[in-house]
């Protein structure tokens, strides 16, 4: 599910980073009282109500400023004003309405989104102070009093905010007959290429220019493997490299457009091979409990290929990606088109499986032939039990073992499970995640 995106917006020093790691719960964001410490937009993922959304804190807006290094922070802000879906504008009561505030609400009104107006350091619970009343003056609503440092009124804050969040998918009829596909990968990997080459069309820009995709664009095509809509985004470097501002905001695109996906498809340069870089990349689709597809692209121009020269490459990659042995491999060339349709196939069968059920009582028999083939461990006389397990979700498929006491469920007992769950039922394409649970704990959902 695609997370909505929320950015924490105003002029410097009025106590961004603190609100950021109060909603967050986590320090993230360096807190200090110099201007400016804030230098670029730090985001994570925050929750409300059951519902996620990426949360991103920003240096601060000095919209009439001489300093290029603050003239900078504003650009950046800029930037994840138009990436947000909902706006919290930050103000500080102990100093009222500036000028300042007035031009970055004046710029929020202009960017036409959902804005909440929040007036931070009303460090003292009951009546809110009068100067509080002074901020409906800049035309943004309702003014929410906040103490971000000992979190007085975050609650209703987050309120306000979950009430301007674009409804979750599912909410409304959304085209479930597609299956969404993110093509991700580093920069100049090919992924524009492959996207029109699909389309029949140049949609997207092609240049050896790394970088040159800096957004993430849909793209609905029918296959006869069934229908897609398949998510261009742009390449995601180290971060070390990241350092202009736009592609920093194509960055967040990218990652939220493997949120919303079904399948995410990596793409790596085989004249490159597989890199660090790209373990990193598979593995936020990985953690995200996405289906994977590996291709590898420009197999057109490797050169002195042999019999064996595939081969060679299929091994370089599965040992890079260990960590993800369950992803198909595809060879492909974008450029010709080759094989593009042996990677539609393998990302149709790897959304099926992402969402594939198997019933109780069919997974309870495959328990009973597991623990015959291979006793459970024991630890100091004490030996595993597995009372049964249960499915207990999808996207990925995740399983619950209610068990004697779960310190006994050891890692490699845990991977041999696995192992067998995809040699009887396949599960190719797609992660698989289990909780282990003590004997009278509850699985997480009714099955």
């Amino acid at each position: 599910m695609k997370k909505p995106v929320v950015a924490v917006i105003g002029r410097p020093n009025v106590g961004k980073s603190t609100l950021f790691n109060k909603i967050t719960g986590r320090r993230i964001s360096i807190v200090d009282d110099t201007p400016g410490v804030t230098r670029d937009r730090i985001y994570a993922e925050a929750e409300w109500l059951g519902r996620p959304f990426m949360l991103i804190d920003t240096g601060g807006i000095e919209k009439n400023t001489a300093d290029p290094f603050l003239s900078k922070m504003t650009d950046q802000a800029e930037i994840a004003v138009a990436t947000a879906d909902v706006i919290i504008m930050l103000c500080d009561v102990t100093v009222g309405v500036t000028a300042d505030d007035i031009a970055v609400a004046d710029m929020l009104k202009k960017s036409k989104k959902p804005v909440v107006l929040c007036v931070n350091k009303v460090d003292s619970v009951g009546e809110p102070p009068a100067e509080l009343y002074e901020f409906y003056s800049l035309g943004l609503g309702d003014p929410y009093p906040v103490s971000s440092l000992h979190g007085h009124g975050t609650g209703d804050l987050l309120d306000a905010v979950f009430e301007n969040l674009p409804k979750a998918e599912g909410e409304d009829e959304v085209k479930d007959e597609y299956i969404t596909v993110a093509v991700i990968g580093k920069p100049n990997a090919g992924k524009s290429s492959l996207v029109n080459y699909v389309l029949k069309e140049d949609r997207m820009i092609v240049s050896e220019v790394a970088g040159t995709t800096r957004d993430a664009v849909d793209n609905l095509i029918d296959t006869p493997w069934g229908k897609f809509d398949l998510i261009d985004t742009a390449g995601i470097r180290r971060q070390s490299k990241i350092e202009e501002n736009i592609e920093k905001y194509s960055i967040i695109r990218a990652y939220a457009a493997v949120d919303r996906a079904d399948v995410a498809v990596l793409l790596i340069d085989a004249t490159e091979g597989a890199t660090e870089q790209d373990t990193k990349i598979a593995g936020y689709a990985h953690n995200a409990g996405k289906a994977v597809v590996i291709a590898v692209n420009k197999w057109d121009i490797v050169e002195d290929k042999d019999s064996y020269t595939m081969n060679k490459h299929l091994a370089d990659v599965k040992r890079v990606f260990s960590f993800m042995d369950y992803a198909s491999i595809v060879f492909i060339s974008a450029k010709t088109g080759r094989r593009v349709d042996k990677l539609f196939e393998a990302a149709a069968a790897a959304d099926a499986e992402n969402k594939r059920r198997i019933p109780t009582g069919v997974l309870n028999d495959f328990l009973a032939d597991a623990v015959e083939r291979t006793e459970p461990p024991s630890d100091k006389g004490r030996r595993l039990k597995i009372y049964y397990m249960t499915q207990t979700g999808v996207r990925p498929p995740s399983f619950s073992f209610f068990v004697n006491k779960k310190e006994l469920f050891h890692f490699s007992y845990q991977r041999y499970m696995e192992n067998r769950l995809r040699e009887v039922f396949g599960f190719k394409g797609t992660p698989v995640t289990f909780n282990i649970r003590s004997r009278g704990e509850k699985p997480d959902v009714e099955v």
